[in-house]
């Protein structure tokens, strides 16, 4: 195996990690500033101009905050349940295209740390795996409430990723591949799939607030009802692994859903744009608008969390069983004799 090509590898995921990391830092100040300007309020404005070095006096805070463990946890586990949560929302980020292979030099340099012919199911396995972090973080806390809660993040989980796995079959039955980087590069050219599968993108788009615990689904953190759920107990860095885990779940839900339904670093124009900048600055310009879309559903997960209020829990399970799956299936079935047909005829 070449150097080069383990340092390329090396840098892309290094660079993919800080994004990540100051993407989920930032998203903080952004959902604070959103919830202002929609309730009428300033919002952070003492730490730097408008406020914009609040998140790192948040970080320093909460480095410098005394860390507690309850004296009956499971003190292994304990530590285990916030760096497990962390983990699986970075390793989502390794099979999205982030743009098309950059030329430097003689070197064709790949903007995706791996294209794997099964991208999708990776991504599916990894949202499954996610929930363990809450569930281990619940169990070892030995506290009521937090394993509640704890409960409460794995039915739901599991009630969503049946509706959102059915949407994705309709996806891949058009696109005939479970691989991210070939299902964006047939959406070149606006052949995007939000315009062939707009019941399976508004079906994704409900599982994905489910699964990222966002309001209107964040039971699990249901500080009415748990306190402040499976997290109850945590402190100090702890504390901010959950609350970095759950941001940057929302960043890595974002860059999927316009990597399968909005042409991930496509846009109108895009070939005339790389004719005239090289091959070096043209796919940059790509992941800019990549980035411009997630920056957009980022958007709409906090829009949605500050306007509409909170569902009761048989409400939760009632729309996932009862709603979404019925018409995940029907959307598939649908599909396929769409599909049937069109090769028939």
């Amino acid at each position: 195996m070449e150097i080069a090509f383990v340092l390329e590898k090396f840098i892309l995921v290094t660079i993919i990690f800080g994004i990540s990391l100051v993407i989920a830092m930032y998203s903080t100040y952004a959902e604070r500033k959103v919830a202002a300007f929609l309730q009428d309020r300033l919002g952070p404005d003492r730490a730097g101009p408008f406020g914009i070095f609040q998140p790192l006096a948040d970080g320093l805070k909460m480095f410098m905050k005394e860390e507690i463990v309850p004296a009956n946890s499971n003190k292994w586990l304990f530590m285990v349940g916030p760096g497990l949560a962390m983990l699986t929302a970075c390793i989502g980020t390794a099979v999205i295209p982030w743009g098309t292979a950059i030329q430097i030099g003689e070197r064709v340099i790949p903007l995706q740390v791996t294209d794997i012919n099964v991208g999708v199911l990776y991504i599916f396995g990894v949202v499954s795996l996610g929930v363990y972090g809450v569930m281990i973080g619940g169990w070892a806390s030995n506290n009521k409430y937090s394993l509640l809660s704890a409960i409460r993040a794995a039915s739901q989980n599991i009630s969503y990723e049946i509706a959102m796995g059915l949407s994705i079959i309709a996806l891949l039955l058009v696109s005939g591949t479970m691989s991210l980087k070939e299902i964006v590069e047939q959406q070149h050219g606006w052949h995007w799939n939000v315009i062939y599968q707009p019941i399976g993108f508004i079906l994704f788009l409900i599982c994905a607030f489910a699964e990222t615990n966002r309001a209107p689904f964040d039971l699990p953190e249901c500080e009415t009802e748990l306190i402040g759920g499976y997290h109850t107990e945590y402190s100090s860095m702890k504390l901010g692994f959950y609350l970095f885990a759950e941001y940057i779940n929302m960043f890595v839900s974002s860059a999927v859903i316009a990597a399968l339904y909005f042409g991930g670093y496509n846009y109108p124009g895009m070939d005339w744009v790389l004719q005239h900048t090289g091959t070096t600055i043209g796919p940059l310009i790509g992941t800019v608008v990549f980035f411009a879309k997630i920056f957009a559903f980022i958007f709409f997960f906090m829009w949605v969390r500050w306007t509409i209020p909170r569902f009761r829990y048989d409400q939760l399970m009632h729309l996932g069983w009862k709603v979404l799956i019925p018409l995940a299936i029907a959307n598939v079935i649908v599909t396929g004799v769409v599909i049937a047909i069109v090769e028939k005829f």
